[in-house]
């Protein structure tokens, strides 16, 4: 235990490598502890509030999506334009790891490791313990090494399951799941009908997820196939391969296959009240509906940095609550509105056709997609917001055309 550092992350995805690096530019001495070889099943979608607030390059951008469809139970689509601008998408194999080199350039510590529990020593102090198989000495012996550090400060961004949620924060247990799947697979040489690589496809079907979507996302090159659902006598592998003959890439050859749990909503605390904090999954920050969590991760990765260094300069634990707390007021109320919508327009064939037909609405395109790409409800136009009020609930009682 002769490592000591002001903050050990636990976990290298967005959140955490988010948060490595704003703490690192800060001068803070940081270990950013990460799992090799692990990439998370995503779509890959980063909204222009992501790239502008985290400075995300272009060449990070492996497609950008121009427009989106929404597929009924029927077949009918709906096509939505994202007006003057796009939404970017990432590979995550390497956005990641350039999230987390950007880290180490700014001076945080990598480590390459299972994580094991986090604890205090006798003086009170935070340890992190790890399997660590990266060092010369690992490589020379080939034997992996078991490690403690000692830390001021830890924060858990190590995904939904989070061991150190589980170790350290009262609650974490008790969080709900969606499992999604997905596969990346080769773009043919010879493309299917009507196949589009700037256009995000999205299946409201449900023989492809009963309760969430199913999903196609370009990525230049290759492309995102998956689905999730929380019904875990649901098969996603057979949804997804459902899918893929649906569109056309039954035949593509597949790069890789990724499955993990996505948390339905945030948990209601985020830190232990001493010295730990989550941040991304691991906090639950995935937003319901639309499983969107690059931003939500990025975003929670640097509000934890901000909590931390608010409580390392003033000594006061109880800043750490503000990582919580900054999030929810910021985006509490879009994560409200989008699982009060998932409840109840994913519950069935009949209320997702009429989501989907709901959405042929101008003024709930533009709302829905500026909502989206800047990451607040749109409040400036009010006789819009009553018009798709009452469009609502036509749909709603069943009094409007499919």
């Amino acid at each position: 235990m002769n490592e000591v550092f002001d903050v050990a992350i636990v976990g290298g995805g967005p959140a955490g490598a988010t948060a490595a690096h704003d703490l690192a530019r800060r001068g803070y001495h940081v270990m950013l502890l990460d799992r090799g070889g692990r990439i998370k099943p995503c779509g890959g979608a980063i909204p222009p509030r992501a790239i502008k607030d985290f400075d995300i390059p272009d060449h990070l951008l492996v497609a950008k999506a121009r427009s989106a469809r929404m597929i009924a139970p029927s077949g009918k689509t709906v096509d939505i334009p994202i007006e003057d601008g796009f939404v970017g998408l990432v590979d995550r194999e390497h956005f990641d790891e350039w999230l987390r080199e950007r880290a180490a350039s700014a001076g945080a510590v990598r480590r390459n490791g299972k994580f094991e529990r986090v604890g205090h020593d006798e003086d009170g102090c935070a340890t992190i313990t790890f399997i660590d198989g990266s060092t010369d000495e690992a490589a020379e012996s080939g034997i992996a090494l078991r490690r403690t550090i000692r830390a001021r400060a830890v924060i858990g961004a190590d995904g939904a399951r989070s061991a150190v949620a589980q170790q350290a924060v009262p609650g974490a247990e008790k969080t709900k799941y969606v499992f999604a799947y997905h596969e990346i697979v080769r773009a043919p040489d010879i493309k299917p009908a009507d196949y589009d690589g700037t256009r995000c496809d999205v299946f409201y079907q449900g023989h492809l997820s009963p309760d969430f979507y199913g999903w196609v996302f370009p990525h230049g090159d290759t492309l995102s196939i998956g689905t999730g659902s929380a019904d875990k006598g649901f098969s996603l592998r057979h949804a997804t391969s459902a899918l893929r003959s649906a569109v056309g890439l039954q035949d593509a050859v597949t790069v890789r296959r990724e499955g993990a749990p996505l948390p339905m909503k945030p948990l209601p605390r985020w830190d232990n009240g001493r010295d730990v904090v989550l941040a991304g999954d691991a906090a639950g920050v995935v937003a319901p509906s639309s499983g969107e969590g690059i931003y939500y991760a990025m975003a929670g990765g640097r509000l934890a940095a901000d909590a931390v260094a608010q409580m390392l300069a003033t000594g006061d634990a109880r800043c750490l609550a503000q990582a919580r707390r900054n999030f929810m007021r910021a985006h509490g109320k879009v994560f409200w509105v989008l699982g009060i919508m998932q409840k109840f327009w994913y519950a069935n064939d009949r209320r997702r056709e009429r989501f989907v037909a709901m959405c042929r609405d101008k003024d709930v395109q533009k709302l829905t997609f500026d909502a989206y790409m800047n990451k607040e409800l749109v409040r400036s136009k009010p006789l819009a917001h009553a018009k798709i009020f009452f469009k609502d609930m036509a749909h709603l009682l069943g009094l409007a055309k499919v």
